[in-house]
Order: C-alpha cells, then structure tokens, then sequence
C-alpha cells in the first residue's frame, strides 16, 4: 500500500511541482486572449452593444457598455501580461457575475446549466487568479521581485 501511496500521491506532486509556473501562465493566456478580443470587438460596434444592454435590463447602458467594454479590453491585455492580475480579477468577475445575471439567468433550470455556462469557468478563473495571483511568468513577478525583493517569492504568488 505504501508503494502505491509513493506512485499516485508523492511522485505526482514531486512531477506537478516542476510545474507550478504552467496552470496560471495558461489561465492568463486564456481569459486574457478571449477578453482582448471580446472587448476590442465591443468597441466596434458599441451602439449595437448599448441596444444589447438596454435588452438585457443592465442601467445606464450608454456609460456601462463603453465602461465594461473597456474593460474587457485592458482587462485582457493585463492579464495576458500578468500585471495587476489581482486587481484586475476582481471587476472582471463582476462583469462575469453580470453578464450570468443579465443575459443567461432565464435560462437556467438546474445547477448543471449554470456551471455549463462559460461564464461560470470564467469567474472561476477569474477568481483563482485573483487569489493564487499571476506566477511567476508575469509582470507582476517582476516587479514584486525588483521592489519587494527582502520578500520571499511565495508572498506575491510565485
């Protein structure tokens, strides 16, 4: 049993712990790539997006969807650079937390559809990042790194 313990449990952290740079790299680059585009998309054509929002029931549309397409926008090129990864988690996910609300919410009869939702993983990712912070392969590293620098890397997310 001990044998087995070593297989499945110890030589896979030991493995996993070579790669602790890898999950948030790859989270960033996802929802940093989807949010780019999504919000330079927006700002293209932002009075469709504002009658969009007005259907949704989301207030004041003509100042909120310039606000969150902007936001998605920079949100986006931040996280792909992981700088302000965690302050830049936080209105993200509420963007996400409003977009289930104003435009899926109807649709949802069970847990099952709610977790479906795209939007769900992405405040997920949203919030682990702003939790466990950017790693190492970012900005945020860097400059921690250079201003920070009596800290050990654990303290900011490395």
């Amino acid at each position: 049993m001990n044998s087995l313990i070593t297989i499945f449990y110890d030589w896979s952290r030991v493995f996993a712990s070579y790669f602790t740079w890898l999950a948030p790299l790859a989270a960033r680059i996802v929802v940093g790539w989807v949010f780019l585009w999504s919000g330079w998309e927006k700002l293209q054509v932002l009075p469709r997006m504002i009658e969009n929002f007005r259907g949704w029931g989301i207030p004041f549309p003509e100042v909120l969807t310039p606000f969150v397409s902007a936001m998605e926008f920079l949100g986006g090129l931040f996280l792909l650079l992981g700088l302000l990864t965690r302050f830049m988690s936080v209105p993200m996910m509420a963007i996400m937390l409003v977009a289930i609300i104003s435009a899926k919410w109807a649709d949802v009869d069970s847990l099952e559809t709610l977790l479906g939702f795209e939007e769900v993983s992405y405040f997920v990712m949203f919030a682990w990042l702003g939790i466990a912070g950017p790693g190492p392969v970012s900005f945020d590293h860097l400059i921690l790194k250079k201003f920070r620098g009596d800290r050990p890397a654990s303290d900011y997310g490395a």
